[in-house]
Formats: structure tokens, C-alpha cells, sequence
């Protein structure tokens, strides 16, 4: 009996020998249908191929699609675990030609797998096709099909459409026949609701193009689109008429019995077969980005979690299961999805907390109502402010607490609930009004309740498709942007990282998908509404951006993989600053952009430049040891328990991401073996040796008790030390000295220099002393008022020269007064002295004032011997020593 790993190897093998390229499965978070929520089947990811504006390297695919249906139209989970083939997570298999074979291989190709490969009897098997399409019944026949199995069906059934314009065409389809003891009849009949006769293959031909006046036309390229579900064709060739019943889903089951001590297969067998189901789905989710959240696709998994959790406490599960049947899945899977081994650390954290806080508040909530049932009459429904209760403080999504009102025969008053929903988000604005912020910014949560929270994908992608949900200028919602105006798109899914915890916000291009007739340059990105809205502030180069527009999404990936290198950096300068200074260095502020990294941190004093050696040093070593970059999802207690760091000023939820980095004995960690651990919700590198390497450019003082560090990563780091490189190249050169004799040969030049600016001071007051080199014939010594005064203009003289020179006059004249005024570099340096026995009469502060006054300064201080000032120049020096003299 083939395993269900063994059909789908078999399937995806057959396809690869008729030519086929097998291409992984893509996620389930669809990147370019802005109208899904999850992928639901395997041509969503060849969407644009289809339609002409994407073309690849081949022309044939095969794939097995991970699909998800539990939300929006296509949403099965309330008959999940209750029927034999509804799921939340099913894998389709399918094989697709764009434009290369069609309905001569695809009809072929189909029947032989079916009916050689997999050795399903021919006479179990009937066929149908869309009923004016003679071509495919001709090849039906053809094939072996007797005519009275080839069934004409003339309904929406057997004719696929993308949408109300766009491609189609009939589709065929394939049956089995279970036998006539189980009731039902053939497709087209009265009993075609019935089980004996199941679908387990449909083949599109895509043929045609619809047009809004309702006409078709053939398209140029006609494709193949065919889709058949794992689960079905596996319980069909295992023997069985369940899904439920294959090896996989079996596996699984038994976990959940396992795991609660409760049989498999007896009358507690649907909570088995709800978990094994919601298990695969939840986990699948996790590994392809999406969080437990109350928003969005978020929300959507956290329903599904919380539906399998509730039927583990009904098997009296006292303590989290889901967490502990994951590596029984992927032991099934995790060979085909490798992404499921690579995530499996994170799906069990992520499992535990959340059925850990569920377990918390699940018997209060029952019990809260319990309550509130007991004082309603019987079979009224329970009130909206009662569920919204549940909802806003327990966590109970609406739908569980209807399952559970179900059981007990009530209803929810849902327009109640919406009522006591429409006030909490009042109340929200109301708050964000009166925080300070800007009275416009209360238009994003008009943005919020209108068009939801955006879909944040940027942690896996830098590229996706979307749909303009609001746009918004000035402060006001409008309809539309037009050429060479700014104004903010908000998009319901986006890849581009709104600015908070430090980092910047990304920017890129948004083009309209369809015919790219514009083209919206991303100047910045930000998020509003409590971080629930990400705008993106947008020049529109050329055409109009209107709502609804389907458009692609992407990040100037330069730029954004710049900013995440500085991120990661910013984590490991975070911990090395810690080692090297103590353990009071914390987190004060940060810039992570795309040309550097700023880093605030409390400290009293400048580092040394041991310091900031050895803390680059620390921080290039953990870049070297290139080690994965990982994220966990914990609550802040939890994570702050196995001591990570929390980032100043950031506010956090009930749950957090957890970024860890390097490999050190730290005692941090779930393995105490974690170098860098924080709370942060950033993007960020893969592997620390992505950030390439690290330079400190220096340490500044930021406020009082912070200080500041600035540093470059990667490329730009590189570009830094090269320049300093080639710097030093050049003063080698001037010095004609080699690395290692340059320290002391600029030691050398340096004394040399020192020595020479000592020789020319000299020289230059014996020259001012003597009146030589241009100083005239000597300074004149003039007698006011019975004392002796020297006033001297210099050329050349320095300021710091002037006290020395005033020294030497007064030794010279014994008594009075002395006036110099130096053109220094075109300012005017000005000095004057007393001798002692004059300065009770006569004061150089005073002498110092008047001649500045005159010379276009202010002030001038210093003894009553010794003074000095200065001013703009000398031009009116001779003004200056007049003012000197008649202080005399």
C-alpha cells in the first residue's frame, strides 16, 4: 500500500519524465493574488503566467501546493474532523503547461497516471466534460473511455473562471466509484451529493478570455490547469472511502491519542481528527510567517489553534498537546516541506505559549459564560457585551464562543457584539486624540475600520502583490493620486517595513499589476492606528493611483538589506558593550538606516580606545562565527526569564518577538548557550556573517549619562577602512616610511616640529624686542604723566607670543606701561601690562578695553599686570594706542 510521501513522489516523478519542471510548493501566504488570504490551490503561484505578464525558464510544472481554507468564501473549518474530506490544510496535486501542450497531452497524460501508475481499475472510473466541449469527449473516448462514462455537464461546474473578465475555460473532471453500498449517484444526477461517486482529478483548459459585455474570444496561449488532492487520491489507493484514514492522517491521530490518553478510534475519535487536521494547518502557517494576532490572517490562525485546543480540553488534556505532536508531523512531512524542519523550534514556542495562555482563560471564560447563561431564559440568545467580554479579555474569537453556545442549543447577539466592538474602537481613538499626537492621524483609524489592518510579509519577502485598500492626503481619505502628487497608499498586504524600535522605514516602487500604466515611488514607510496600519508615502511618478487597484509591491532591496545588516549589528554592539563596560549598559535610542548605525546607551564617561577596540573586536568575531539569526514568538515575561533584552521606548503586546544571535556560554537563551537575545520586532540578517563587518567610527557624548556610538556594516564599513587605507598609503609616501617605522618617524617630525616652533617664537620676540625684519627701528619709549609707555603694532606675532614680549619690555623699562597689537592671521591679537609698583594707579584690564573698543571688539580681561583681548583687525591700531595714552 503506498504511502501518501510515495504518491505524491510518484506524481511529481511522472510529470518530470513527460518534461515537466517540478517547482516547490509556494507559500501559503499568496505573494501575488491580493484577493486571497491563503493559498487555496496549486495555480495561484502561476497566476501571472497564465495571464501572459510573468514568463519563466519553462513552459511545464508540476508542483504539490500546500493549501489552506478557513477563511473568507473558501472556508471549510466548522465541517472539519465531522466529514470524511473537509480540511483546513490539504496538498494538491497539479501539473500546468503555459502555453505548450493542451487538451491532446493533458487528457493522456491524466488517464495513464491514474490508470498504469497509480493502478486504478478503469471500470471504477467515469469522466466528465463541460458540455459543448466535443474536443475533449473525442479525446476521451479515444483514450478508452466507454461514451456512457463520459458525462456532459452543463453548469459553472465544468467551466472554470478566474474572475468576472480574464481567462477560462471548460474544465473535465474525473470520478471514482466508490460501489453501490454507499448511496449516491453520477455527476448530473439527482444523487450527485451523495459518496459513492467522489471527485479525484479536475483539469482546466485554459482556452478563453471573457470580456465585460459577456463576450469570449480564444486566447493566444492556451494552458493547462489541473488540480487533484492528495488526500483523496491517498485514501482512494489505501483502500479507504475516508481521508481521515491514510497513513499520514492516521499518524497524526494516534499523536493526539498518545499525547491525551484517550483511543483513537472511539467515540472521541472527531477531537482526534480536528487536531490532527488544525495541527497541519497551524504549523504550516507558522513556518511561512504568519503569528497568532486578532487581526487578519493572524486572527484566522489563532481561530484555528484555539478550535484544536478546545477539543484537546474536551479529551481532558490538562496540560498544552499541540506542541508535543509536531515532531510527529513533520516526521511525515518534513522531508517534502523542508520548511517545516527548518521552523519546527518555532512552531512548538509558538504552539505552547499560545495553548498555555488558553488553557489560563479558557475555564474562566467558560465559566464567565456559564454564568451569564444562568440568568437568561432558556434558549435566548447571550448578549453582544457578554461575547464582546469574552473576546476583549479572555480572547475567545466569536466563532468559538458560538461553538460552544451550539452545543447548548443558543446564539450570540451579534449585532451586540459589533455594537460593544464599534465603542472599544471609539474609545481607541478618543485615546490616540488626546495622546499629543497630531489631530489628523485619528483619519487612520477611519483607514482601520474601513479597510482592516494591513498584512505585514516583509520578514519573508521584499516583493508581493496587493490591493489599494485607502489613500489618504492631507489628512483626509480621497479617491485617488494622481501624476507628481504625494500622498500615503495603503495597501492590505505589504513587504515593506514601517519605521519603529530604531529602524527606518523601507522604500521601493508600487506599480499597478495589471498593465503597470504607473508607477508609485515609496519615499518612506510608517504605521498608524496602534501599528496596525502601514502606510507607504508615495510620489506618483506617472498615471493615477486609485482604491482597488491591483498592484506589485516592491523594496529597494539595496537599501533594505543595508538597514538589516545595521539592525543585526546594533544587537551584537548592544551585548559587547555590556561585556566591556557592565552591566548597566542599556539600550537609550537608535538609528538603523541604510548608510549607518547610531547606538545610545547609558554611561557615564567617554571610551577609551581600548574600549572601542575591544568591543569591535567582540562584535566581529560573532559576524565571523556566522551563526543563524533566529526568531521566536514568547511572551515579554518569558523572554525577559531567559534574559533578553528589552528596547528602550518600544511598547509590546501580550506576545514578542524573540531575536537571537551568536553562540556563547552567556546562561541566556532556552539552551543558555545564546550571545545576543532582545525583544525586538525588526528585520533581519539570516546569518551574522550577512552583516560582513563592523567599524566603530567613534563615541560621543549624547545627553547627560548617554553616550552616543556610530558605526558602518558591510559595504559601506569596507568602503570606510579602504578610504582609511588608502590615507595612510598617501602619508607613507610623504613620510617615504614603511608601516612599521611610521609611529616613530611622525614621533620624530612631531619633536622636530616642536622644536622649530620654539626657535621661531624666539626669534620672533627677539626681533619684536629689537624692531628688526620689518618691526620698524624699535619700539619708542614715550613718557605721559611722568610713566613711561611702550605701544607697539606686530606683524607675524601670535597671540599666545604677546605676554612673553610684554614680560621682556617691562624688565627693560622698570616701570610703566606696555600696549602690543599683533595682526594674527587678519584678527588683531591685543595685550598690555603694568609694572607692579603702577598698579594701584593703573590697571592693564583697563588699558586691554579701550584699545579694543577702538579696534571693533568688546571686553578683555585679566590682572591688573597682565591683560588681554582681541578683535576683528588692526586697521585701527593707531585709534587703539591713542585710547591707551590718555588712560595714562
Amino acid at each position: 500500500m503506498p504511502s501518501l510521501n510515495d504518491i505524491r513522489s510518484t506524481f511529481l516523478n511522472y510529470f518530470a519524465k513527460q518534461g515537466h519542471e517540478i517547482v516547490p510548493s509556494s507559500p501559503l501566504v499568496p505573494r501575488n493574488d491580493p484577493t486571497l488570504m491563503f493559498t487555496n490551490s496549486g495555480m495561484v503561484q502561476f497566476k501571472n503566467l497564465f495571464t501572459g505578464v510573468e514568463t519563466r525558464d519553462y513552459q511545464r510544472a508540476t508542483t504539490s501546493q500546500k493549501c489552506v481554507r478557513a477563511g473568507g468564501k473558501h472556508n471549510d473549518l466548522d465541517n472539519v474532523g465531522y466529514t470524511a474530506r473537509h480540511h483546513t490544510f490539504f496538498e494538491m496535486l497539479g501539473n500546468f503547461s503555459f502555453g505548450d501542450y493542451f487538451k491532446d497531452d493533458a487528457i493522456p497524460f491524466a488517464w495513464e497516471l491514474i490508470t498504469k501508475e497509480f493502478d486504478i481499475p478503469k471500470d471504477k472510473l467515469y469522466t466528465t466534460i463541460y458540455h459543448t466541449d466535443d474536443e475533449a469527449f473525442e479525446i476521451w473516448r479515444k483514450v478508452g473511455v466507454p461514451e456512457d462514462r463520459i458525462i456532459r455537464i452543463a453548469t459553472s461546474d465544468n467551466f472554470w473562471q478566474m474572475g468576472p473578465t480574464g481567462p477560462c475555460g471548460p474544465c473535465t473532471e474525473i470520478f471514482y466509484d466508490h460501489g453501490d453500498h454507499i448511496w449516491g449517484g453520477p455527476p448530473g444526477s439527482p444523487e450527485e451529493d451523495g459518496d459513492r461517486f467522489i471527485e479525484i482529478w479536475n483539469v482546466v483548459f485554459m482556452q478563453n478570455e471573457q470580456f465585460e459585455d459577456g463576450s469570449m474570444k480564444a486566447l493566444d496561449m492556451q494552458s493547462i490547469d489541473t488540480g487533484m488532492g492528495l488526500e483523496r487520491i491517498g485514501a482512494l489507493l489505501q483502500g479507504s472511502h475516508d481521508n481521515y484514514d491514510t497513513d499520514l492522517m492516521k499518524s497524526l491521530i494516534e499523536a493526539s491519542a498518545d499525547a491525551t490518553s484517550v483511543d483513537p478510534y472511539g467515540d472521541k475519535n472527531v477531537h482526534h481528527r480536528v487536531i490532527a487536521d488544525h495541527l497541519r494547518s497551524t504549523s504550516f502557517l507558522i513556518s511561512d510567517g504568519v503569528m497568532p494576532s486578532n487581526d487578519g490572517r493572524g486572527y484566522v490562525l489563532r481561530r484555528i489553534m484555539r478550535r484544536a485546543m478546545r477539543h484537546a480540553h474536551l479529551l481532558g488534556a490538562k496540560d498544552p498537546v499541540m506542541h508535543r505532536l509536531v515532531p510527529a508531523l513533520v516526521q511525515q512531512m518534513g522531508a517534502a516541506y523542508p520548511e517545516l524542519t527548518q521552523a519546527q523550534a518555532l512552531i512548538e514556542e509558538t504552539l505552547k505559549l499560545e495553548e498555555t495562555r488558553f488553557k489560563q482563560t479558557l475555564d474562566r471564560g467558560l465559566k464567565l459564560l456559564d454564568d451569564e447563561l444562568d440568568g437568561l431564559e432558556e434558549g435566548a440568545p447571550l448578549s453582544g457585551d457578554a461575547a464582546f467580554k469574552l473576546y476583549d479579555t479572555y480572547g475567545f474569537p466569536l466563532d468559538l464562543t458560538q461553538d460552544a453556545l451550539r452545543e447548548k442549543g443558543r446564539e450570540v447577539d451579534t449585532d451586540g457584539f459589533d455594537a460593544a466592538m464599534e465603542e472599544q474602537k471609539a474609545k481607541a481613538r478618543a485615546a490616540w486624540a488626546g495622546s499629543g499626537e497630531a489631530a489628523d492621524n485619528t483619519v487612520w483609524f477611519d483607514v482601520l475600520d474601513t479597510a482592516g489592518a494591513t498584512d505585514f510579509l516583509g520578514y519573508d519577502t521584499e516583493k508581493a502583490e496587493g490591493q489599494v485598500v485607502a489613500l489618504v492626503q492631507d489628512g483626509n481619505v480621497v479617491d485617488a493620486l494622481q501624476a507628481d502628487q504625494i500622498g500615503w497608499v495603503i495597501v492590505n498586504q505589504t513587504p515593506f517595513y514601517g519605521e519603529s524600535g530604531g529602524q527606518v522605514g523601507d522604500t521601493g516602487v508600487i506599480r499597478r499589476l495589471d498593465n503597470r500604466d504607473y508607477v508609485s515611488l515609496v519615499q518612506d514607510t510608517r504605521k498608524f492606528a496602534d501599528g496596525k496600519v502601514y502606510a507607504h508615502k508615495v510620489l506618483v511618478e506617472k498615471g493615477t493611483v486609485t482604491k482597488g487597484d491591483p498592484v506589485e509591491l516592491e523594496v529597494d532591496h539595496a537599501r533594505r538589506t543595508a538597514i538589516r545588516a545595521n539592525h543585526s549589528a546594533t544587537h551584537l554592539l548592544h551585548e559587547a558593550l555590556r561585556n566591556a563596560l557592565g552591566e548597566h549598559v542599556a539600550q537609550r535610542g537608535s538609528l538603523n538606516a541604510e548608510d549607518r548605525l547610531r547606538f545610545d546607551f547609558s554611561h557615564t564617561k567617554a571610551l577609551s580606545a581600548a574600549e572601542l577596540t575591544q568591543v569591535a573586536d567582540e562584535v566581529n568575531a560573532y559576524i565571523r562565527q556566522n551563526t543563524p539569526v533566529e526568531t521566536r514568538i514568547m511572551t515579554p515575561d518569558d523572554a525577559r526569564e531567559i534574559g533578553a533584552q528589552a528596547l528602550f521606548g518600544e511598547k509590546y503586546g501580550d506576545e514578542v518577538r524573540v531575536v537571537s544571535m551568536g553562540r556563547a556560554d552567556t546562561g541566556k537563551g532556552l539552551d543558555g548557550n545564546t550571545y545576543s537575545l532582545e525583544l525586538c520586532g525588526g528585520t533581519h540578517v539570516k546569518q551574522t556573517g550577512d552583516i560582513g563587518a563592523l567599524v566603530i567610527l567613534g563615541d560621543s557624548a549624547s545627553s547627560a549619562g548617554v553616550r552616543r556610538i556610530e558605526a558602518l556594516t558591510g559595504a559601506a564599513a569596507v568602503a570606510h577602512s579602504q578610504a582609511e587605507a588608502a590615507s595612510l598609503g598617501d602619508i607613507l609616501g610623504l613620510l617615504k616610511a614603511q608601516p612599521t617605522d611610521a609611529l616613530d618617524r611622525v614621533k620624530s617630525l612631531m619633536d622636530e616640529r616642536k622644536a622649530l616652533q620654539n626657535e621661531v617664537a624666539q626669534l620672533r620676540r627677539e626681533l619684536a624686542m629689537a624692531g628688526g625684519a620689518g618691526q620698524g627701528s624699535g619700539p619708542e619709549v614715550k613718557e605721559i604723566n611722568g610713566k613711561k609707555f611702550i605701544a607697539q603694532v606686530l606683524q607675524g606675532v601670535s597671540g599666545r607670543d604677546l605676554p612673553a614680549l610684554i614680560d621682556e619690555h617691562k624688565a627693560r623699562i622698570e616701570s610703566g606701561a606696555v600696549l602690543l597689537i599683533a595682526d594674527a592671521d587678519g584678527k588683531a591679537a591685543v595685550a598690555a601690562g603694568v609694572t607692579k609698583d603702577l598698579t594701584e594707579d593703573l590697571n592693564a584690564v583697563d588699558i586691554v578695553r579701550a584699545a579694543v573698543a577702538e579696534l571693533g571688539g568688546k571686553g578683555g580681561g585679566g590682572r591688573p599686570d597682565m591683560a588681554q583681548g582681541g578683535a576683528k583687525d588692526t586697521s585701527n591700531a593707531e585709534a587703539a594706542i591713542k585710547a591707551a595714552e590718555a588712560l595714562l
